[in-house]
């Protein structure tokens, strides 16, 4: 289980940075279920592309930091991924 928790910690924090994004996209938001869903795969993906790019920025255990920048990057991740699906639903015109 401590394997899947910073997973599970990145994906709802994921969840608000796309809601959060969401609310600055006022006309290309997806509602509160698309933006936590559009959410919590980029905060899941995160972890995997930080990874990929031998980015690390937790260790094995769960301590303090390694909650909050797995909230942080979780967040970041979400956001983005939504600004990134917004962007590219402007381009075709919704």
């Amino acid at each position: 289980m401590d394997e899947y928790l910073p997973l599970i910690i990145q994906m709802g924090a994921g969840a608000v940075g796309g809601n959060v994004a969401g609310t600055f996209l006022q006309g290309l938001s997806f509602g509160f279920l698309g933006n936590s869903l559009v959410g919590i795969v980029g905060g899941g993906m995160t972890s995997k592309v930080l990874y990929a790019f031998n980015v690390t920025l937790t260790g094995n255990s769960m301590d303090y930091h390694s909650v909050v920048s797995d909230l942080i990057s979780g967040c970041i991740g979400g956001g983005l991924l939504m600004l990134v699906i917004a962007f590219v639903r402007s381009l075709f015109g919704n």
